[in-house]
């Protein structure tokens, strides 16, 4: 039996509800080095959104930060695994969606995030990407 998502995932995820502005999810993310936040509504997982998301479909629209919430750059379609899904399923949803992070959901509930990084370090660790997913951030 191969890899499970559980032993590939980043564990831990940090979420923000749906009514935190895009300031906020970006201050989030640069403080924790990190590209994305998953949006809760109350503890259950409604969407995710990236850095990329924030400059694309708010600062590019000329959305406020300040007063643009999340719930409204969020996707409104959530592709998810669960912790016990093949990594091959993760692998498979990634390409076949066109994302690069994946939320890892056990119930409803946030408990990790699997990206192409995590992936990569897992797949070949003398790769590019793997070596630039463990590079420290660039603050």
């Amino acid at each position: 039996m191969g890899q499970q998502v559980k032993e590939v995932m980043t564990a831990g995820p940090i979420t923000l509800d749906r009514d935190a502005s895009l300031a906020e999810a970006a201050r989030v993310m640069r403080d924790r080095g990190i590209g994305d936040v998953i949006v809760v509504e109350g503890d259950d997982a409604a969407g995710i959104v990236t850095d990329r998301d924030i400059v694309i479909r708010g600062v590019a629209e000329g959305a406020d930060p300040n007063r643009t919430r999340l719930g409204q750059v969020v996707s409104g379609d959530l592709t998810s695994v669960a912790p016990d899904d093949p990594v091959e399923r993760a692998i498979e949803l990634m390409r076949e969606k066109a994302v690069r992070r994946l939320p890892v959901l056990e119930g409803g509930k946030p408990v990790g995030v699997v990206s192409l990084g995590d992936l990569a370090i897992q797949q070949d660790e003398g790769s590019v990407l793997a070596d630039i997913s463990v590079a420290p951030d660039d603050r």
